[in-house]
């Protein structure tokens, strides 16, 4: 968790919000000083459940859009943050491109956000908002391979 939060930071978001679920008292202790946490009962819907939240964290905030990160990608760096902010605005959407292969972290405008919540159901996330939307592939192969950790290539 500790490489997302840095390159989140380190990349140019100036507040970060982490959401937690299962095992939500162990990993508390794994976010440092600093971070905003948001705990989720229903964790067990999916990464839907956990994509509401922390958007609705951020709902009384001033921010103009939020970087959706995973923490299950240890070699996205903050070059990668800080690129998709590059193209920040209320109206963005953007998500990073690994050598033409679409990935995260994902920029999400503020004007979407109460339409990626109410599509956000189950495991999804934002795939299928984001699948009737023009996002702006921004591609960082340069920067990082994306490799998600919890996946098997073999697959």
């Amino acid at each position: 968790m500790s490489w997302a939060i840095n390159a989140l930071r380190e990349g140019g978001c100036h507040d970060v919000t982490v959401v937690l679920g299962a095992a939500a008292d162990e990993a508390r202790e794994l976010v440092p000083e600093g971070v905003r946490i948001v705990i989720i009962e229903d964790w067990a819907e999916g990464m839907g459940a956990s994509l509401r939240a922390g958007l609705d964290a951020l709902a009384d905030s001033d921010a103009v859009a939020a970087v959706v990160h995973l923490v299950d990608l240890p070699d996205v760096r903050p070059s990668v943050v800080s690129r998709l902010l590059g193209v920040a605005g209320e109206d963005t959407l953007a998500r990073a491109a690994y050598h033409g292969t679409a990935g995260h972290p994902v920029l999400l405008g503020r004007t979407h956000w109460v339409g990626v919540r109410e599509s956000a159901v189950g495991d999804q996330g934002a795939r299928a908002y984001l699948s009737t939307r023009d996002v702006d592939e921004i591609e960082c192969g340069d920067l990082s391979e994306g490799t998600d950790v919890d996946v098997n290539p073999g697959e």
